[in-house]
């Protein structure tokens, strides 16, 4: 029976520690023997969720971003929470799906919500003191064995 391990850390909301989640997320992946396909993608998963936390949730404020990692057997979930003004996606004129939009109503940084959901298995997103997002990624069958 393998054990959940969980990792907690807090950041400023400010960019120059989004790298700092990143190597955090190197490393507890490697360790879970992710590929380096899925890390990748994990990490620009990652980053979209600071970065939206970073550039929206404080209004140019001082503020702080918890982020958790939580591995268990199979999958590992990464937690990003920040505890300032919440989005809806109507805000962000962001959408989880593409369909039935033309290019023009895709806007430029409108994506992270989509590219999120694109690049992990699951997404969720809650909005209560602040905003929540948790995102897993399970590790392939073939990876258990490398």
């Amino acid at each position: 029976m393998t054990k959940e391990r969980n990792v907690s850390l807090t950041v400023p909301a400010l960019p120059e520690y989004v790298d700092l989640v990143r190597l955090a997320l190197y490393g507890i992946a490697s360790k879970m023997k992710f590929s380096f396909e899925d890390i990748e993608d994990m990490k620009v998963a990652v980053s979209e969720a600071c970065n939206n936390a970073v550039l929206h949730a404080y209004g140019g404020e001082d503020g702080k971003i918890e982020v958790q990692f939580l591995s268990e057997a199979d999958e590992l979930s990464i937690t990003v929470r920040d505890f300032g003004r919440s989005f809806t996606l109507a805000d962000n004129k962001e959408s989880p799906s593409l369909h039935g939009k033309s290019i023009e109503e895709i806007q430029s940084g409108g994506l992270g919500l989509y590219l999120m959901q694109a690049l992990m298995d699951r997404v969720e997103v809650q909005h209560e003191g602040g905003t929540k997002v948790v995102l897993t990624k399970k590790r392939m069958k073939s990876e258990e064995t490398a």
